[in-house]
């Protein structure tokens, strides 16, 4: 077994099988929100309120519904990524992939989330400037949570490496 600096002595093989469970166990919990919020939002449409909507929200919700049919086609990928490469022997690239469609899952999935948040908001409060600073007050807080922290936490993880 070799030491490959995660402090974990395991092969390759062994380290791409554990990453590749571990991803699993992230896009579990984003595939099962985002399909929950994808299903919410195609029954919408058929509310018989939906043909009173202004034009802007009829277009909004269709830009939601289609950030949120793209979300979950991204978020469910890495599986059918994974069935089409299983036992190929190319776990590593696997894994590079699947992150990156993990993380486009994750921005398209916020972005679903606002435009769903700004919808009902303006349909609740009938007031436009207070739904769009409230849905934009949301997306800064999956921005900070989703993003900044976690590479904030990065960078003082390898500051403290090379003390």
């Amino acid at each position: 077994m070799t030491r490959n600096g995660t402090g974990r002595d395991e092969t390759p093989a062994e380290r791409a099988d554990r990453l590749w469970n571990e991803m699993l166990q992230e896009v579990r919990v984003c595939q099962t929100g985002a399909q929950i919020l994808f299903g919410f939002l195609l029954s919408v449409v058929f509310m018989p309120r939906f043909t009173t909507l202004p034009d802007f929200d009829r277009h909004l919700y269709v830009a939601t519904v289609v950030l949120g049919a793209v979300a979950t086609g991204t978020l469910i990928a890495p599986v059918a990524f994974h069935r089409l490469l299983a036992g190929r022997g190319m776990k590593p690239e696997l894994i590079r992939v699947a992150g990156h469609l993990i993380t486009a899952g994750l921005v398209l999935l916020a972005l679903t989330i606002t435009g769903a948040l700004l919808l009902l908001l303006r349909t609740a409060l009938q007031t436009s400037a207070v739904a769009w600073l409230l849905s934009g007050a949301v997306l800064a807080w999956f921005v900070g949570c989703w993003l900044v922290l976690p590479h904030a936490v990065l960078r003082h993880g390898e500051r403290q490496r090379r003390r």
